[in-house]
């Protein structure tokens, strides 16, 4: 009962998928981010779904990638894009950490979090207009692959903000089991990756790699540490990463 609790909490903080009541205690939501990169799975079978509908009614490009990109804010409600968003006004001020953290936590939305908003939508639905049935193995584990280096990197990167979100659900963790987690969902993504795109699972593998490295560097010297806003901006940037290897890697490779 208690890791269907942390199921449940899980799912019930990071997407819009309609949940039970659960039980939100702090032992419950010890193992709640063990179970955060399943939301991925769910994306990712959306997406594999959407394409398989494209192919079969041989739709264009445009609505194949448009449609795509949307899919994952639908699911999540927008939550981790919400951060993406945060992030990108906080950098753009060239403030001062503390004004920086004082940015993530604004709830107005400059024009900076718009642009990046934008652009990274019609970036996306770019990538997935080229995405068919045959690379949604490959992208669908790009969903997984992100929430699982979240979650991992919640529990081993210092937090800039004591008590903020972010900070709440690392130290309630069970920090070890966490760890094992991302280890066993990052291990499958790789399996999944090299099965389904040979040599194309070093582009993924590495674009994976480069985000987690620039996501610490830069919240360690921009922010003094890592937040929710900030986790929410390194999961978007790792899934586009990933998503443009199995895409164009596989073209070149």
């Amino acid at each position: 009962m208690r890791y269907l609790n942390s199921l449940v909490i899980a799912f019930a903080t990071y997407s819009r998928i309609p949940m039970p009541k659960a039980d939100w205690s702090d032992e419950n939501r010890k193992y709640s981010m063990c179970f955060f990169p399943l939301i991925g799975a769910v994306i990712g079978a959306a997406m594999a779904l959407w394409l398989l509908l494209c192919d079969w009614l041989r739709l264009g490009g445009m609505l194949r990638g448009a449609v795509g990109a949307l899919l994952p804010i639908l699911i999540t409600g927008g939550i981790h894009m919400d951060g993406f968003m945060d992030t990108s006004d906080a950098m753009a001020s060239w403030q001062p950490k503390e004004r920086r953290l004082e940015i993530l936590k604004d709830s107005h939305v400059g024009a900076f979090a718009v642009i990046g908003c934008s652009a990274y939508l019609l970036l996306n639905a770019g990538l997935l207009s080229e995405a068919t049935a045959e690379t949604a193995p490959l992208i669908g584990m790009c969903f997984v692959a992100s929430r699982a280096l979240s979650a991992w990197t919640m529990t081993v990167f210092d937090s800039a903000r004591p008590n903020g979100m972010l900070d709440s659900f690392a130290r309630t963790a069970q920090k070890k089991m966490v760890g094992a987690s991302s280890a066993v969902y990052l291990t499958l993504c790789a399996l999944v990756w090299i099965i389904f795109g040979g040599w194309t699972a070093a582009a993924c593998i590495a674009a994976a790699a480069i985000s987690t490295a620039a996501y610490k560097r830069m919240a360690y010297k921009y922010f003094g540490g890592v937040t929710g806003d900030l986790a929410g901006w390194f999961l978007q940037i790792t899934e586009i990463a990933c998503t443009a290897m199995a895409i164009i890697g596989g073209k070149l490779l």
